[in-house]
């Protein structure tokens, strides 16, 4: 048995111990989490750099999980943000239909999310921060149009390689596009919807299309990265000056590739502003002051007569001043 003198400063050392995990247990910062489909590409890497810049100027830690474009990921991702203590979660769905199982689970926990993107079919959400995909598809439709007239190619096909439709932006942006074409008097020829996001399988596609209408005047590749492997695959087939590509979003290779004429106009979102954006809303939500349901952010049409003019604004709401 030890000595009473012992035994007293032993619970003193514990006590001791227990203060000084208790304060640093309280002086840790709180957790915010961002649930990503795939911080391989840009578009999600710089989105988790905007919440990172507003976590960090209000004293919040943010720990980023790429969910690997798979449902199953990201529902493990929430679990395993929720069990790490997340005082809240910024949610990048990996399509629509994903996102109520993560919301469900949120609820449950009482922990709040703010939804960068994407959407969500259902659920309860504190804010969706959304670009206007409607009106930038409109509006790159548009300016593609415009282009395949000063060429004088009327009577060509126009194709689109779209998002999964299964995502509201997918649907938005094919909406948009087809309106801007049925104003123009024009029509949709061919479609190919994309699964893996990746310049190969636009590749794929897009040799495909080319193979398949010998008139392809338009393409319209709905993300970045396939816009990436669609150039490729015109230039391969040697059909750069008998056909005008468009895009949406973009990476730092973008900006020759527009300057060039590679690539015709893309509405590019905004990311690191989106990242902001959602990483502000959430934050003020924990703060228990006023956030709206929905916050837009607009859309840049960035073609080779603007994209000078416009790039001290891409360097850091589009590339996330990850570019000179």
């Amino acid at each position: 048995m030890k000595p009473p003198l012992i035994r007293t400063l032993l619970r003193a050392t514990a006590m001791a111990i227990g203060l000084t995990l208790a304060a640093a247990t309280a002086a840790s910062p709180a957790k915010i989490f961002y649930l990503t489909p795939d911080l391989n590409f840009s578009f999600w890497h710089n989105i988790a750099q905007g919440i990172a810049a507003e976590a960090k100027k209000s004293g919040f830690e943010l720990q980023v999980l790429s969910s690997h474009d798979d449902g199953a990921i990201q529902l493990q991702n929430a679990q395993q943000a929720i069990a790490a203590g997340a005082t809240g979660i910024v949610l990048s769905p990996t399509d629509s239909s994903t996102a109520p199982a993560v919301l469900a689970l949120a609820e449950q926990a009482k922990v709040p999310v703010v939804i960068a993107d994407v959407g969500t079919n259902s659920g309860k959400y504190v804010a969706y921060i959304s670009s206007d995909n409607h009106t930038g598809a409109y509006q790159t439709g548009q300016a593609l149009i415009s282009a395949l007239r000063k060429k004088g190619w009327n009577g060509g096909d126009i194709a689109s390689i779209t998002l999964s439709l299964a995502r509201n932006n997918g649907r938005l942006r094919s909406a948009g596009f087809a309106q801007a074409l049925t104003e123009a008097g024009a029509q949709l020829s061919d479609t190919r919807e994309m699964k893996s996001y990746t310049a190969d399988e636009s590749t794929q596609f897009t040799q495909e299309l080319l193979s398949k209408h010998t008139q392809l005047r338009g393409l319209f590749v709905q993300a970045d990265i396939p816009t990436l492997g669609a150039v490729q695959a015109i230039r391969t087939a040697n059909r750069g000056q008998s056909l005008a590509l468009a895009a949406f979003d973009g990476t730092p290779e973008f900006i020759d590739l527009i300057r060039r004429g590679d690539v015709l106009v893309s509405g590019m979102q905004q990311p690191y502003l989106m990242g902001q954006r959602a990483g502000e809303a959430l934050i003020l939500h924990l703060a228990k002051k006023p956030v709206a349901p929905a916050i837009n952010v607009p859309i840049l049409i960035v073609t080779h007569q603007n994209i000078d003019e416009l790039l001290p604004i891409l360097r850091e709401t589009v590339f996330a001043n990850e570019i000179r």
